[in-house]
């Protein structure tokens, strides 16, 4: 579809009965809600699956420390800065082996490691997303701006469960999008012979 995110929020609108917007800086209470509730909304779709097509993965580059004299911290764990449109981390190896311990603090991530690998889903441009995604957004958007523009609780309450069922629909199609894990090693076939 190659939506931006004023026109997103605009399908949404148009989804609730509220005339829809052309600019997040119109002085309407509809462009206000839009504007405040998107990049929160956005980002929460984005992080509750490891989507695909947000994807990403990258060296990381270790965080320069004040002290030089001091080569590991003194939990003795590394911290590496995390990417500007880091969102959810997926996985995080070092040397192609998965890193059994890390933690997550704010903008890095601390390991064991000497070199961080992280696969993750990243923010992305809206016109990067697929249809499927876009349609489950515009659902999400759609149920959390009718409340405040139409105070109508059972709009609202259809408009979650619709929402709910394109998310489904959208991480089926986003999990269908490469080809299926091999079952491998796995003791109850080996049983069937």
């Amino acid at each position: 579809m190659a939506l931006s995110d004023v026109a997103l929020c605009a399908r949404a609108l148009v989804m609730i009965g509220v005339n829809p917007i052309a600019s997040f800086a119109e002085e309407t209470v509809e462009a206000e809600v839009a504007g405040m509730l998107y990049p929160a909304l956005r980002d929460g779709m984005l992080a509750a699956y490891p989507w695909r097509f947000a994807a990403r993965g990258m060296w990381l580059p270790r965080r320069g420390r004040d002290d030089d004299a001091a080569e590991t911290p003194p939990d003795g764990l590394q911290e590496f800065a995390l990417p500007g449109d880091f969102i959810r981390l997926l996985a995080l190896e070092t040397e192609g082996s998965a890193l059994p311990e890390f933690e997550l603090r704010k903008g890095v991530v601390a390991c064991a490691g000497r070199r961080a690998y992280l696969r993750y889903v990243g923010r992305m441009a809206e016109a990067s997303f697929p249809v499927w995604f876009d349609m489950a957004l515009i659902a999400r958007l759609a149920a959390e701006f009718c409340l405040p523009l139409t105070e109508s609780t059972s709009r609202a309450e259809y408009l979650h469960k619709r929402a709910d069922d394109l998310f489904h629909q959208a991480r089926l199609a986003d999990a269908q999008q490469s080809t299926p894990r091999r079952i491998e090693d796995f003791p109850l076939l080996e049983a069937r012979g």
